[in-house]
């Protein structure tokens, strides 16, 4: 088995996303974004996020759900546990690893934060832990850190994914890294950094576990709007070929960011509010 990137797809940000429009989304934006929870919970057996979830009134209480994503969840920790052992047994310092970050990635994935973590951390603290195995435990850890949204994490792991990546990391990883940071000095109304991050970064994003190419230039392009001369969101943002490529799935904020270049401001404000509507009130970051 080799030493490949094991890229922590879970828990699913959009599901994150999905609980934040419920509370503050239109009543049809809620009403979609419930119905995307429930399929997530059930697809991915998050257990302790319905858990959750029902703590925080988002959902009444399914017995017989809770029932059904606790058994899922628990066979699929048995089946862990099992390659895991396997791995013990009949391979190396490697794989053993590689079977113990897959492990922390399902608690991360079912919603059981603190047992994820505390999964990820005894990985990272091991000898045997290879350089980019320790940058994907962070990054999985960061991705928890999201997912939940919690600051500190979040800062803390982007620290020590720069410490990794200077250490030697892959210009795939470097690139994820820039991808993440953006977003997060968005959420910070750091616009200025996210700009740089964003035009920097823009060419090579492959970040999908993150969000799609669309989210991405929605926020960057945003970012863009705060800080940038109109000189420069047209050439660095309008014109670039891989916002072009994306921006029928975002027209709102093409209209914002054209008529703000164009100095059209009856039109920018009507699609501002568009804007605020369709991603702003719905997201996060």
């Amino acid at each position: 088995m080799a030493d490949g990137a094991i890229f922590a797809k879970k828990p699913e940000l959009a599901l994150a996303q999905h609980k934040f429009a419920v509370f503050n989304g239109t009543p049809q934006q809620r009403t979609e974004a419930l119905q995307k929870l429930s399929d997530g919970i059930k697809q991915d057996k998050m257990a302790d996020f319905y858990a959750q979830l029902v703590s925080e009134g988002v959902f009444e209480n399914d017995a017989a759900l809770a029932k059904e994503l606790e058994a899922g969840s628990t066979a699929q920790l048995a089946e862990l546990d099992k390659n895991y052992a396997e791995a013990k047994e009949e391979h190396g310092d490697l794989e053993q690893n590689e079977s113990s970050i897959h492990r922390a990635v399902f608690l991360a994935q079912i919603g059981a934060e603190d047992r994820a973590h505390a999964a990820y951390e005894e990985v990272l603290q091991r000898p045997t832990t290879t350089l980019n195995q320790k940058l994907d435990v962070v990054f999985g850890k960061l991705r928890l850190g999201l997912f939940a949204y919690k600051p500190q994490i979040i800062q803390k792991e982007i620290e020590r994914a720069h410490e990794l990546v200077n250490k030697g990391g892959d210009w795939d990883r470097r690139n994820r890294l820039k991808a993440i940071e953006c977003i997060w000095h968005c959420s910070q109304r750091q616009f200025k950094e996210a700009s740089d991050l964003f035009v920097e970064c823009l060419s090579t994003f492959a970040s999908p576990e993150l969000m799609s190419m669309a989210e991405f230039v929605c926020h960057g392009a945003l970012a863009c709007a705060m800080v940038m001369t109109r000189a420069d969101i047209k050439k660095k943002v309008l014109d670039a070929p891989e916002v072009v490529e994306v921006m029928g799935a975002i027209p709102a904020v093409e209209r914002m960011l054209r008529s703000l270049y164009e100095c059209s401001y009856a039109s920018f404000f009507a699609a501002l509010a568009d804007v605020e509507t369709q991603h702003l009130r719905v997201s996060r970051y």
